[in-house]
């Protein structure tokens, strides 16, 4: 069982809508909401937080009746991110979490098992049913060395990234250990662990240290300390045996070495987290060169997220500020900063560091939430729509169009401390351990290795509105009522049972070429305001995945009238006509975020199976939660031999066995013979259970009625 359940906004509408049909009259384990996703970032933080108070009403007030109906904590907009939230008040070593958001995995710097779920997996906690996970491997990350210069624990991460990348990590935990962890804060393995879901990792996790015992007591939670640094927990629980250190190798399913004295600061991207280049003309400037589409340019830096919003993080972005502005540099980009929750954003107040940053001149303070990071970011800096742009972020995610919607924004994502250098510097390849600049008078300038603060000297502050409610004693008389009107906040209804037939005869309504995200099958931005709602929210089904046929995106012809259109269109029309359809993607379908939209979009339209060379973790299991196929081709290379045009009939499903392939017939028109290829539907006894009753929800409703 599962010690804590968290949901973000965004994902906590489905999650609790999910739960309420289950009939419980409290959640089994402590959950709390946070009100983090839905804040659209634009003028400031004080402005744009009253915006979004009156735009997202209906649904804050859901989440919070809910929350009080059913026995869960609610955290207010405006509280904070919800791993830094979860970081300050909720993670403890040892302990087990999921969340409704895929970088649950975060807590890990606490040295929590701590795992990115989707909202039907969250039920399952929250009604008191074990949690059920693919038995992961273990990699083992040694760290020694400490490091040095301008490079920070986010690159770390990316330096991984770049050797594993966005694949090489799936089904697998990624436990650090060596004596390079004792250099590192808290907050600083919470970014490491953070960008493990960027791996595809199940979770990420480091072992117990004293920079964990620090954190710990700053933030009012000796007695975990006190626990935690028993011998008896030290030696052989919270950390890697002895026998392990000595020789990992036979312990690890596979060990990486990273000596965090070599790591340099760097940047990942554009639009892929593992496409690593280190700092100045050799990495960033060489891929200028190779890709004369990427403004040298710098128009925008973003600092914040659920990655980076740390105090340590701020005070050394606010060192390098104070070093400009004292040389008289003026910065050549505007930057926006998000502090991680209302308690870093106190102290950073208290401690004059708001101010520090304020002499950027063109900084402006967001509000604590996650808005560019999520898509929710209304530029207005003069940047038209589609034009090539460069920008440089401290977020976790850089696909394409995901900050501003844009597709020809060139996302970069980097430490804080490299937002911004380059931010002050306008130059995506400028390397502060070689490249000088001049002040004002015709002196040279060169940067000095930012210094920060590892924790408040003076502690946190205490801020006058925390932001969180709990939950009442007496919930009897409280009632959560939806309005059927409303184009915000829809119940659900139970999907069909499997009827006992194989598929036959269902049309591909798309062959995904490429990288396929979950932000590319359901987007986020602007879309975020209809994910309490069903119906609304499949409008944007796969906007994003590219047709293999046109090459472009949310494009799909309609094998019924032989004409092109978007595709969640044609989608919409083969549920119309009663039919069941397939999708065929490419390689790790559904990376990314843990959203289960991507998965009740396609099932809600009448998608009975989605065909892919590799499957993301949490995206296959939440396929298989709402009663959709998630078949692995056994082949990967019998993804060319099907057709876009093809009709799929998919054989055995009477006869479905653990470990037992299926057989997929490709019938194309104008040829004599189906292709016919194999596939591994991936599943236990209880997934196939959950196919069977048309979903897992189905499957736990039926199996709480028998308790009953």
């Amino acid at each position: 069982m599962v010690d804590r359940v968290a949901c973000q906004d965004a994902t906590a509408q489905m999650a609790v809508l999910q739960f309420m049909t289950s009939g419980m009259p409290k959640v089994s384990v402590p959950t709390t909401i946070h009100c983090d996703h839905l804040i659209c970032a634009e003028k400031g933080a004080e402005c744009d937080l009253a915006k979004a108070k009156e735009e997202n009403r209906e649904v804050y007030e859901f989440l919070r009746g809910a929350s009080q109906k059913y026995g869960m904590g609610f955290w207010k907009p405006g509280s904070g991110i919800i791993h830094q939230i979860v970081l300050e008040n909720y993670a403890f070593p040892g302990g087990l979490m999921i969340g409704t958001d895929s970088h649950t995995p975060n807590a890990g710097g606490l040295g929590m098992v701590a795992c990115g779920v989707g909202g039907a997996d969250a039920v399952d906690a929250m009604v008191g049913l074990p949690w059920e996970v693919l038995c992961p491997k273990v990699i083992g990350i040694q760290l020694t060395g400490q490091l040095r210069g301008f490079a920070s624990p986010k690159d770390v991460i990316m330096h991984i990234l770049g050797k594993l990348t966005t694949a090489g990590g799936t089904d697998c935990v990624l436990e650090y250990f060596g004596e390079g962890c004792e250099s590192l804060s808290a907050t600083g393995m919470a970014t490491i662990c953070n960008m493990g879901a960027e791996l595809g990792a199940t979770c990420s996790v480091f072992p117990y240290t004293e920079s964990m015992a620090r954190y710990l007591r700053a933030t009012n939670r000796a007695f975990i300390t006190n626990i935690a640094s028993s011998p008896s927990l030290q030696s052989g629980l919270l950390a890697a045996d002895p026998k392990v250190l000595q020789r990992p190798r036979r312990y690890y399913d596979k060990v990486l070495r990273v000596d965090l004295s070599k790591v340099e600061p760097a940047a990942v991207g554009p639009y892929t987290p593992d496409r690593h280049s280190v700092l100045g003309r050799r990495g960033l400037g060489q891929l200028l060169k190779d890709n004369p589409k990427i403004p040298q340019k710098v128009s925008f830096g973003l600092i914040g997220s659920c990655t980076n919003s740390s105090y340590e993080d701020m005070t050394r972005v606010a060192d390098l500020i104070h070093q400009a502005h004292s040389a008289g540099i003026k910065p050549a980009a505007p930057l926006a900063v998000s502090p991680g929750s209302e308690q870093i954003r106190a102290t950073l107040e208290r401690d004059g560091i708001l101010d520090r940053m304020s002499l950027m001149g063109n900084a402006t303070h967001l509000a604590n939430a996650c808005g560019p990071c999520i898509g929710k970011w209304k530029r207005n800096d003069g940047t038209k729509k589609e034009e090539y742009n460069t920008i440089v972020t401290s977020f976790n995610r850089n696909f394409r169009a995901r900050n501003d919607g844009n597709p020809n924004t060139q996302g970069f994502l980097a430490s804080p401390e490299t937002v911004a250098l380059l931010s002050i510097t306008g130059r995506l390849d400028f390397d502060p351990a070689k490249d000088q600049l001049t002040t004002p008078d015709g002196a040279p300038f060169c940067f000095r290795p930012p210094v920060g603060a590892e924790l408040p000297p003076g502690g946190f502050a205490k801020s006058a509105e925390s932001g969180y409610l709990p939950p009442p004693s007496d919930r009897e008389h409280l009632r959560v009522d939806i309005d059927p009107k409303s184009d915000r906040i829809q119940e659900l209804q139970p999907f069909d049972a499997w009827d006992g037939q194989d598929f036959a005869d269902c049309p591909v309504l798309i062959k995904i070429k490429g990288k396929c995200t979950t932000d590319h099958i359901s987007p986020a931005g602007v879309w975020l305001k209809f994910r309490g709602h069903l119906q609304n929210i499949s409008q944007n089904l796969l906007r994003g995945g590219v047709n293999c046929v046109s090459g472009k995106a949310n494009t799909a012809k309609n094998q019924f009238t032989g004409e092109w259109g978007e595709t969640q269109s044609v989608a919409h029309d083969y549920k119309q006509r009663n039919v069941r359809w397939v999708i065929i993607g490419d390689t790790n379908y559904g990376e990314g975020s843990s959203r289960e939209h991507a998965a009740l979009e396609p099932r809600y339209l009448g998608c009975a199976a989605v065909i892919a060379k590799s499957f993301a973790r949490i995206h296959a299991t939440n396929l298989r939660k709402q009663g959709i196929l998630a078949l692995q081709l056994v082949n990967p290379a019998d993804y060319e031999k099907l057709s876009p045009d093809a009709r799929i009939h998919i054989r055995g499903l009477a006869a479905l066995e653990p470990g037992k392939p299926v057989t997929i017939e490709a019938h194309t028109p104008n040829s004599a013979a189906p292709v016919i290829v194999q596939a591994s539907h991936g599943m236990n006894e209880q997934q196939i259970g959950w196919f069977k009753a048309g979903s897992c929800l189905n499957y736990i409703k039926a199996q709480l009625k028998q308790r009953a």
